[in-house]
């Protein structure tokens, strides 16, 4: 069930929509005016920490190190130069505050994905990056830093994509003139990469269109793989193609440097059976944005350009008006438009959903190295919230609160898990439903692993405790195919309205 957006779409203008599309959803906070690095990458972690980081060898960055911490040496265009600033932070969502963290290799235009445990694995980059790997273990002390392992990968892996899988490896595709795959952590039977032709079969020579490629697993256990204008579903155990889908509609282009856009919608684990979806027309035409799932199942589409493709300056006109896709309504009255904001979010912006339904949104520098002045788009070192409309103070009486589980329980699968919580309004039970989302990491318009599930729920299911306490009993997932191991946020949601998220770690 995967949607695609690419950036060579028909142009429908406002005043073409219905009116339920016009502007004005949700509002803009300013988080901080200065966190130090631009925001290329981005993963939460489940302390609710966010890690940051970008490239390292274009340099300084606007945060110093600590006094007592190693400076790097950074190549510069013509000389080795020390470089004492840090090029990656760790955001602390509850306190609004930032540390500098030290990364040392090359980190540009990397990948990662989070571990069943919780930790953030980084791989790959550029020159000494192409075959490291980063790991990042949270903590709640302020100690934690990256650790960095060399020639831990057997391919150099520059613009490539990771995806967690059921026995909670990763799986790194592709990369830059890189047309294979490999699992890490190693195991004995998978120590080499294994070739891909689709990825070179994919390649335009001239263009290089099949990068960052758009991965999903699919219900059944295999991949839905994405590069340049054709899917194919991939059997990663036998190395086979299983399936072939037909080129996208006029054979353009998706992936990076065009940089459109992918999403996995929601997936309903107590459905009978799952119907793939095909994305409208969108309402105008946006390449380099970022699609974030919300709790209650909507799409929020955020950041971009209206004009040519990514790669430092290439992109203009700025999109500053996000959209909400509703994938429930009917067709032709799915996008909303939200409030503008007044912060271009040009090449190299990210975004991700909180645990309290915000959305960070930080970033954009489409200059090489960090530019202030003299420049059309300036590096941009912002920390941004996006409230969406549920977190308007009307709809506080609708907001459930989770009472228990207590945040960082486990959970079996296929097991029956009790949620108690409370409403402050008189309720429809009908309009009740619990969600599960996993935290992806985002970079270059693609948020990696990004998945949401919505569990079994609604009449039947839920029950009075008295007052404005209820229980809801829902089902957790039944595979591991469909609910990767590791942490998720799971919500309360009544009539779109999310409440509070807990943290939730599944094995």
């Amino acid at each position: 069930m995967v949607m695609l957006i690419g950036c060579f779409l028909v142009l429908i203008s406002f005043s073409h929509l219905p009116a339920a599309a016009a502007a004005g959803g949700g509002k803009w906070s300013l988080l901080r005016s200065n966190i130090g690095v631009s925001a290329m990458h981005m993963q939460l972690l489940n302390n609710d920490r966010v890690v940051i980081f970008d490239l390292t060898d274009y340099g300084p960055s606007n945060i110093s190190l600590p006094n007592n911490h190693r400076c790097r040496k950074a190549q510069s265009t013509n000389c080795t130069v020390l470089d004492c600033t840090a090029h990656s932070v760790e955001y602390d969502v509850a306190s609004n505050s930032f540390r500098p963290l030290f990364v040392s290799t090359y980190t540009w235009c990397s990948s990662g994905a989070t571990t069943p445990n919780g930790s953030l694995t980084q791989t790959g980059g550029y020159r000494d990056g192409y075959r490291t790997t980063g790991v990042f273990e949270p903590c709640k002390d302020g100690s934690c830093d990256w650790h960095e392992f060399s020639n831990a990968l057997a391919q150099r892996r520059w613009y490539a994509t990771n995806h967690i899988f059921p026995d909670g490896r990763q799986i790194i595709f592709g990369g830059r003139d890189i047309f294979s795959y490999e699992f890490y952590p190693k195991r004995s039977q998978f120590k080499r990469s294994i070739d891909l032709p689709f990825l070179k079969e994919t390649r335009d020579p001239d263009i290089e269109n099949n990068l960052y490629p758009f991965v999903f697993l699919n219900v059944d256990g295999n991949v839905f793989l994405f590069t340049n204008n054709r899917a194919v579903l991939f059997d990663y155990l036998k190395g086979i193609v299983v399936r072939n889908y037909p080129t996208i509609r006029g054979g353009d282009p998706r992936n990076y440097p065009s940089s459109g856009f992918a999403v996995q919608l929601p997936l309903r684990i107590d459905a009978p059976a799952i119907t793939p979806e095909v994305l409208e027309t969108m309402p105008f035409l946006i390449v380099m944005g970022d699609m974030v799932l919300l709790p209650n199942g909507n799409v929020l589409i955020i950041n971009g350009t209206g004009a040519d493709t990514a790669g430092w300056i290439m992109g203009h006109e700025p999109v500053v008006t996000p959209l909400i896709k509703r994938p429930s309504n009917q067709p032709r009255s799915r996008f909303e438009a939200q409030s503008a904001s007044s912060v271009p979010r040009m090449y190299q912006s990210t975004a991700i959903l909180l645990r309290n339904g915000n959305v960070l949104v930080s970033g954009s520098n489409p200059n090489a190295y960090y530019a202030f002045t003299a420049v059309h788009y300036p590096t941009d070192l912002l920390m941004e919230s996006y409230l969406p409309e549920y977190l308007d103070p009307q709809f506080t009486p609708l907001r459930p609160n989770i009472v228990s589980p207590a945040s960082h329980s486990r959970v079996g699968y296929g097991q029956q898990l009790a949620v108690d919580f409370t409403v402050e309004a008189a309720i429809n039970t009908y309009f009740i439903s619990v969600t599960m989302v996993a935290p992806p990491f985002t970079t270059h318009s693609f948020s990696m692993n990004q998945r949401l599930l919505v569990l079994t729920g609604g009449v039947g299911r839920i029950v009075s405790l008295g007052g404005t306490n209820y229980r809801v009993k829902v089902s957790t997932p039944g595979s591991k195919i469909l609910a990767l191991p590791g942490y998720y946020i799971l919500f309360v949601v009544y009539q779109e309205v999310p409440s509070l998220g807990i943290w939730v770690q599944i094995r």
